[in-house]
């Protein structure tokens, strides 16, 4: 399934950069927001793995602890291609603290276990440090503006290429079943395809919404605005647009797009008809969404790096380091950054 081009923020990069070429240039260290309470029923296992895909990490855990692999969960997925560091969780009730002086897999490093009190749950973090290496940049001056800007203006809240599959197989997957070409029987499954559904929307809606305004911080009465690093919304009403347009320039609320699913549109006004056309040709997936019990949601749809710092190692390989919020894609920082792979050749703005 073909994709239409996003736009950038700051514009189309001028500069060229690759990043990935090695496990080792692409770190993340997972922030859950709290430390074990060294009691409960539940295993922490915090671990660093190399080149490991996050289930299978879980699966290997589950079948060296003798219980069954629903019994371990984690907060997110990691990248594969990368050095991560993440906690697991395993539910061991009434059991002794199991040594994992004999467990063994390529590619993984126990850092630290520990008994809690709570399970940890998908989406259950604060966010991740990445430590990135930008190679064979091609333009250092304006990689460097545009960092600087980064740092200043932030970047769009683009879900990432990764959850689309290779070639957004993904998504070509949930057309088919939108359409009823095809039955998905496998509950991962749905999910997954579900997720890219969302996702996918939200990058569009996101895009039209940069395209009409060239920016992500103009606020229009009946906006659904999210206090920056929280859940909590409102709707922006005429009497609370200058107070909340101040809050939206200062960083301190960002301007929502749908994730959507079930459930009214909450946007009015001038929002709600944009996100209307925007939404007009994704009918069939909104209503496997609400067939799918999926709830509607909003998310940000502009992020800040945080503790961003970034140094040369030479003339054309940069470090990197910041951290972002749960949910948030350090692809969608480099994208604003430089151009790789096929956009380097893509005319397309």
């Amino acid at each position: 399934m073909e994709s239409t081009p996003l736009q950038w923020l700051l514009g189309k990069p001028t500069a060229t950069g690759i990043i990935k070429q090695s496990a080792s240039d692409f770190r993340v260290i997972e922030d859950l927001g709290y430390t074990a309470d060294q009691q409960g029923e539940h295993l922490l296992i915090r671990l660093r793995k190399t080149g490991c895909n996050t289930r299978f990490v879980a699966d290997a855990l589950a079948k060296y602890l003798k219980i069954p692999a629903r019994e371990v969960s984690y907060a997110g997925m990691k990248d594969r291609h990368a050095v991560t560091e993440q906690t697991f969780c395993a539910r061991l009730p009434g059991k002794e603290m199991p040594s994992f002086a004999h467990f063994t897999l390529e590619g993984v490093e126990i850092l630290d276990v520990a008994r809690h009190q709570r399970k940890v749950r998908i989406g259950g973090l604060a966010g991740n440090t990445f430590e990135l290496i930008v190679r064979d940049v091609s333009d250092k001056a304006s990689v460097e503006q545009r960092l600087a800007a980064i740092a200043e203006r932030g970047v769009p809240n683009y879900f990432g290429e990764q959850r689309f599959g290779r070639d957004r197989h993904n998504l070509t997957l949930a057309q088919q079943w939108a359409t009823g070409e095809i039955r998905i029987k496998d509950r991962a499954k749905r999910s997954l395809l579900l997720s890219a559904i969302r996702s996918d929307i939200f990058n569009q809606v996101t895009s039209a919404r940069l395209a009409a305004q060239s920016n992500l911080s103009t606020l229009w009465v009946g906006d659904c605005v999210q206090l920056t690093g929280r859940g909590s919304w409102f709707v922006v009403s005429e009497e609370e647009f200058s107070e909340t347009l101040t809050r939206v320039q200062q960083g301190e609320l960002r301007i929502t797009a749908p994730l959507v699913g079930k459930g009214n549109t909450v946007v009015t006004g001038v929002a709600a008809e944009f996100e209307q056309q925007q939404l007009a040709t994704q009918q069939a997936f909104i209503s496997l969404l609400s067939n799918e019990r999926v709830d509607a949601a909003r998310r940000a749809m502009l992020v800040c790096p945080r503790d961003m710092t970034w140094t040369w190692l030479d003339g054309q390989h940069l470090q990197l380091d910041f951290w972002l919020p749960a949910g948030s894609f350090a692809t969608s920082v480099v994208r604003e950054l430089v151009l790789q792979g096929e956009m380097i050749e893509d005319p397309a703005e």
